[in-house]
């Protein structure tokens, strides 16, 4: 409850702590004058299912979203690429402006299973605080309702990633409200298969080049604000890419009593390849694993340093008495390559077990990239590893000669490449400005992070356009993104607001 008070304070108190900008107090009055109405518009966006693979339901929000826009005398036009989702793009052509900011967000949110959330993942719901902190459903707030930063709205895409556009429409409605233009060129690039893989994004960046060339600096609007409640932004992603490895028995499954102690299982061989692979503190064990990794500057270095350590914090909301790293904080082994089981498979546990040896047992490794590593580079010193351990790999079901030959075989599946991680310098000159522009809404509290721990495709905008950009995170760090009961914070729709004014005059 204290960090609730400190943070809320933080949002709603910038002007004592940092010398409110014009925009701020311009869009500070928007808020005030018209809260209920942003929570409310908010819950209507939400509203729309907007699964990557619902075409339909996709194309009806990329028009929704165009027109809203279009009524903010944005130039307005939906990009697109054959079989994919359309890119809604849009522009606002500022007289005498030096430099062009393009705002990227995504419209599309993950698959949903309604079972899993407590109201319909659709039907937006506002709580007065945390549903896990014991908050209660309560009404959309009226004009004369007194509307406490801390309530919740939840449904999905409400951290991940509808409100960025929320933000960005209120922001450009209160600085027209008090007469306050734009420093820069505007632009907007929505994309709506993010929660997809972004397979078409390459192809659409490709096609529509030339509207793209003129940006100055990239501002990807996605991502959760730091642990610590403290406003932030963001220089890079990691890359991420992976495999499944499958290790085999006999043909079939065997009846546990007749076979065991002579057949293999393929479930113990798994286990003790992957206990291979990294030691009790979290360090992979597989040769060169950490050779290419690009070190940080001595600038990025101290922007680090002051990070708050938010690892107790963590530790007790997640209930770990443990943690990877020999004490390393979460914000230094973000920046480090990982190795992770995310899942494993042989045979059945429960009420579907059964007294067998399954035939085959398959993990899936998933890899998180930082600046330097190659994916396929990558897998291969995995491969290296499996092979050190003893097993013949194959990329197929081995037959049966296969079998009879190697004792001990893995099939590995790289299923797609994946992708490089990208960083972009904090001393690049548009990144520079951005970051004095923000320091001065929100004064020493701004967090600067050389990367976040997931992953976007950003190198196809700092490697192919060649090109900065910047992760600029409003969602509150809780706010179950890809998961059931997403929800976002109101007093994080509220800093966004200014927060994107503040951008886009500074």
């Amino acid at each position: 409850m204290i960090q609730r008070i400190i943070f809320t304070g933080l949002i709603l108190c910038t002007s004592v702590i940092a010398g409110q900008p014009q925009s701020v107090k311009a869009t500070r009055k928007w808020v005030k004058n018209n809260g209920h109405t942003i929570i409310k518009d908010f819950a209507h966006l939400l509203s729309m299912p907007n699964v990557a693979s619902d075409k339909l339901n996709i194309r009806r929000n990329a028009k929704y979203i165009s027109n809203l826009f279009k009524k903010r005398g944005f130039d307005m036009q939906l990009l697109e690429t054959e079989d994919a989702n359309p890119i809604i793009y849009g522009e606002y052509k500022t007289p005498g402006a030096k430099r062009t900011l393009c705002f990227y967000v995504h419209y599309d949110g993950q698959p949903v299973d309604s079972n899993q959330w407590t109201h319909g993942p659709f039907e937006p719901v506002l709580y007065d605080a945390a549903m896990d902190g014991g908050g209660n459903p309560i009404p959309l707030p009226g004009k004369r309702t007194k509307i406490d930063p801390e309530w919740r709205l939840y449904s999905r895409s409400a951290g991940d990633d509808k409100a960025p556009i929320i933000t960005i429409l209120n922001a450009v409605d209160g600085l027209q409200s008090s007469k306050i233009g734009f420093t820069s060129n505007i632009k907007l690039f929505f994309e709506g298969e993010e929660e997809a893989g972004s397979t078409n994004l390459q192809a659409h960046i490709t096609k529509h080049k030339a509207l793209l060339d003129d940006i100055d600096i990239w501002l990807f609007c996605d991502g959760p604000m730091h642990q610590s409640r403290q406003p932030q932004l963001v220089f890079g992603v990691r890359g991420v890419t992976g495999m499944e490895i499958t290790v085999y028995g006999a043909t079939r499954s065997l009846h546990s009593g007749h076979y065991g102690n002579w057949a293999p299982v393929p479930g113990q061989s798994l286990a003790h390849l992957i206990a291979t692979m990294k030691d009790d503190n979290g360090k992979v064990l597989i040769d060169g694993f950490y050779d290419t990794v690009v070190p940080l500057s001595e600038f990025e270095r101290f922007e680090l340093s002051k990070i708050p350590d938010v690892d107790r914090q963590l530790k007790k909301e997640l209930g770990l008495a443990y943690t990877e790293g020999n004490g390393r904080s979460i914000n230094e082994r973000m920046l480090l390559p990982s190795l992770t089981i995310k899942g494993l498979s042989s045979g059945n546990v429960g009420k579907k077990a059964r007294n067998v040896i399954p035939n085959t047992a398959t993990a899936a490794i998933g890899v998180r990239l930082v600046k330097g590593n190659e994916p396929n580079d990558m897998l291969d010193k995995v491969e290296a590893h499996i092979r050190k351990q003893g097993f013949h790999i194959v990329y197929e079901n081995p037959d049966m000669a296969t079998r009879r030959k190697y004792p001990k075989i893995a099939k590995v599946d790289r299923r797609g490449s994946g992708y490089i991680a990208s960083r972009t310098s904090m001393e690049e000159p548009n990144a520079k400005a951005i970051i004095n522009a923000v320091r001065e809404f929100v004064g020493d509290k701004l967090i600067l992070m050389p990367a976040l721990g997931g992953s976007l495709p950003l190198y196809l905008f700092t490697d192919l356009l060649k090109k900065p950009a910047i992760i600029v995170p409003i969602a509150n760090h809780d706010n179950n993104q890809h998961a059931a009961n997403e929800n976002l914070r109101i007093a994080n729709l509220w800093y966004g607001i200014d927060l994107m004014g503040v951008i886009m005059t500074m």
